[in-house]
């Protein structure tokens, strides 16, 4: 009896053994699962039935918060007013970081692919067009599709470059100096006081030229030489009284009309000199003194370079050889006649080219407002 109730109490206690072991086993099965069902769903039925699944400390499943980030793709067509597909127009992408360009191409069609999701900005320009923009917002993995963008005709804009021509320029130059006269009368034609003056044509020349001799003041000055030269009977082959004097002031008329026509347009023209005096007013006096006697037989070109004044000399000797075609036969002595008018006249030019540099321009009112060189 006892060895079976000893048997009985062992068997007993060792259920109790194992059953304390099995629920210590269970609630630890049990926590354990309980701690993961806490870590996996909550779910959170929201209005419309849609159900939002979350960890249960509120945040998404990583596959739903990485989804949004994935980048898609910028489709679109560019087109032209009456709807015609254009190609080779540039598109540009601004992305938040980034910019991409594209050729559409012969279906007007362009691409982007990998593009960041978020806001971007397409410019799109083609030759003849005026550019277009458009905006967007790219959502995480979607492919946009853009409604065609319409390209607009570009206004028409012509630049003109409005400029002067040398022509131009020495027409206006020649206007300035016809108002430059001494003490507000004399004509003052034949100086420049821009250093740079643009040469003249062959026309303009004569045009100088004539309005040189015609200058009203141009008859008050041969008339007064008339009358000192009848005053002096000089030329006594002419007489005295008013026919005498007219022959005299023929003959001084025809010797200024000579020689400026043949010194200051035909052979200019002829040989491409520049007719005029070119002021210099600065430098020692000695220098300005030599440089006015020497322009008496050198000039400027039409090219800008300083030459033999062949059109002064010649123009000189000119006019003294066709005197001897209306002075009185007694003061008509052949090549000494034309060689002595010629060098009166070269040394005319030269006295007259000392008073422009240091005395004329003085008197000459206008000169001071139209030249930039220096006094």
């Amino acid at each position: 009896m006892r060895v079976l109730s000893s048997l009985r109490k062992k068997s007993i206690t060792s259920v109790q053994s194992l059953g304390a072991g099995a629920i210590i086993l269970s609630l630890a099965a049990l926590g354990t699962v309980s701690f993961g069902f806490g870590q996996v769903v909550e779910q959170t039925r929201l209005s419309g039935g849609e159900v939002q699944k979350s960890t249960q400390d509120g945040m998404p499943f990583p596959d739903e918060q990485s989804s949004d980030q994935n980048p898609g793709s910028v489709r679109g067509t560019v087109v032209d007013q009456s709807g015609a597909l254009v190609s080779g127009a540039r598109v540009r992408l601004t992305e938040d970081r980034s910019l991409k360009d594209a050729l559409s191409g012969n279906d007007g069609e362009f691409l982007f692919t990998n593009v960041a999701p978020g806001p971007f900005k397409l410019a799109v320009t083609s030759a003849g067009f005026a550019p277009k923009t458009v905006s967007g917002v790219l959502h995480g993995g979607e492919a946009e599709n853009i409604s065609p963008i319409t390209l607009n005709v570009a206004d028409t804009v012509t630049e003109v470059e409005v400029g002067l021509t040398q022509t131009e320029v020495a027409q206006e130059q020649i206007k300035i100096a016809e108002k430059q006269r001494v003490f507000g009368a004399i004509p003052n034609f034949y100086v420049s006081y821009i250093p740079d003056a643009a040469p003249l044509t062959p026309r303009q020349k004569f045009a100088l030229a004539w309005k040189t001799v015609v200058d009203p003041f141009t008859f008050v000055f041969v008339g007064g030489a008339a009358g000192v030269e009848q005053w002096q009977n000089h030329f006594a082959g002419y007489g005295q009284g008013a026919e005498g004097y007219a022959k005299r002031f023929g003959a001084g008329y025809a010797d200024m009309a000579t020689g400026t026509f043949v010194g200051a347009a035909i052979l200019p023209s002829l040989l491409k000199q520049d007719p005029r005096y070119f002021y210099r007013g600065t430098g020692r006096k000695i220098s300005r003194f030599g440089y006015a006697v020497a322009a008496s037989v050198i000039c400027k070109g039409d090219n800008g370079r300083w030459q033999a004044n062949y059109s002064n000399v010649m123009g000189s000797l000119a006019a003294g050889g066709m005197s001897n075609l209306y002075y009185p036969r007694q003061d008509r002595n052949g090549a000494g006649l034309t060689f002595e008018n010629a060098g009166i006249g070269v040394g005319a030019t030269a006295v007259s080219n000392v008073f422009q540099e240091f005395v004329i321009r003085k008197l000459t009112p206008k000169s001071r407002h139209n030249d930039r060189s220096k006094p």
